[in-house]
């Protein structure tokens, strides 16, 4: 038996089945490639759902790590931690001013958001919360019940109530659906999950307006658009607007398991001490891999690429659309991008990781792609020339 069939046994024999995994296992990364254990090599073009924005073990990252390791690498949270303090203040002058909390994933910022909407609401009974159609939450009770996909709900039941889905883009059935009950409104400004479909600039205004003047909390998730993946540091940038409450996580660590929840300052109140917590959140380890995660983009101008470089992609997936008319249509925001054909997309997956390129396929018929932020001209060509094998 070779060495990736003993891994698969061992992992089918231990490992809880709740994922649906390729037979291939990954040793190895670099950059924006990878290598299974099998010595073959693949284009990653699907980093981790993004978490490995600037690639595999980028060695910023990994110096970082392997030097805050050797000093400390947990403590807890009712004791100051240098780092912490720092990125919360790196975070709060790329975005907005306001307060950090900090989790391990989207789903655990989230869940903060969706805590401190409901204590926001509370003195006035409100507590219902809007979320959007074909959302995508996170995997815990409440963030599941917050994302807007049946197949997510199924089995799960009775869901936790005050949560009401309303049709993406449409401004007026939100403004028709607020009533005395809601406290926020919380989307993505680029529904990943649901198909790489971004808000209209006047819809992501619009909603700001409306929660300025009834009075409720913005929430924008952020969770796989932030840090750098639209071309801006957030999403909300791209539409010239500020949310009360950002979530992040995903690229946030370089790799490393990082959430974070930021609440403009005048609502930072409703939470205070012994309302929430995460044991593990905000380690001196992942502060010190998420602080080099800003350096590098700073000092490479990663923005820059990204804006560059999707819309070089860009253009490359809509030659592939004039070459194939089975591909309706491409959209998305610089390196966050998703090609819908007029079928299923899993075979073209498949094909593509058997010629050596990973993509994903989301909503049915989505191929999407999210490369590494640093990912260059020479690559992108490559990973199209791929998918065009796999489309033919």
């Amino acid at each position: 038996m070779s060495e990736t069939e003993n891994i698969i046994q061992e992992y089918d024999q231990f490992v809880l089945a709740t994922y649906t995994r390729n037979p291939v296992v990954i040793m190895k990364g670099k950059g924006s490639w990878i290598w299974d254990t099998e010595g073959k090599k693949y284009l990653d073009f699907f980093p981790g759902w993004g978490v490995s924005s600037l690639g595999h073990c980028h060695p910023k990252v990994v110096n970082a790590v392997r030097e805050q390791a050797a000093r400390l690498i947990h403590m807890p949270n009712n004791f100051y931690n240098e780092l912490q303090g720092r990125l919360a203040g790196v975070i709060v002058k790329k975005a907005f001013p306001g307060k950090v909390f900090f989790g391990n994933s989207g789903a655990e910022a989230n869940e903060g958001a969706l805590k401190l909407a409901r204590r926001f609401g509370e003195p006035k009974g409100r507590f219902e919360i809007i979320t959007m159609e074909s959302s995508f939450h996170g995997r815990t009770l409440a963030t599941i019940t917050a994302t807007g996909q049946e197949k997510y709900h199924t089995g799960f039941g009775p869901l936790i109530p005050g949560f009401r889905y309303l049709p993406f883009n449409d401004l007026k059935r939100l403004e028709e659906a607020i009533t005395e009950r809601t406290a926020a409104v919380m989307l993505e400004l680029v529904q990943g999950e649901g198909g790489v479909h971004p808000a209209t600039p006047d819809y992501a205004r619009g909603i700001r307006k409306i929660c300025n003047r009834e009075g409720l909390l913005m929430i924008v998730d952020e969770i796989q658009t932030g840090m750098g993946r639209t071309g801006h540091y957030f999403a909300f940038q791209e539409y010239g607007i500020e949310p009360d409450i950002m979530t992040l996580a995903k690229a946030l660590g370089g790799g490393l398991p990082i959430g974070a929840l930021v609440v403009k300052d005048r609502f930072a109140g409703f939470l205070p001490p012994g309302t929430h917590a995460s044991t593990f959140g905000g380690s001196p380890l992942v502060c010190a891999a998420a602080l080099a995660v800003f350096q590098e983009m700073e000092e490479e101008n990663i923005l820059e690429n990204v804006r560059e470089m999707g819309e070089y992609l860009r253009g490359k997936l809509e030659e592939l659309k004039e070459e194939f008319p089975l591909i309706k249509t491409v959209r998305g925001i610089g390196l966050m991008l998703g090609m819908e054909l007029d079928r299923e997309c899993k075979l073209v997956v498949e094909s593509c990781l058997e010629k050596g390129l990973i993509v994903n396929c989301t909503a049915g018929s989505v191929l999407r792609v999210l490369p590494a932020c640093n990912i260059r001209r020479e690559e992108i060509d490559h990973a199209v020339g791929i998918i065009r094998e796999a489309l033919e």
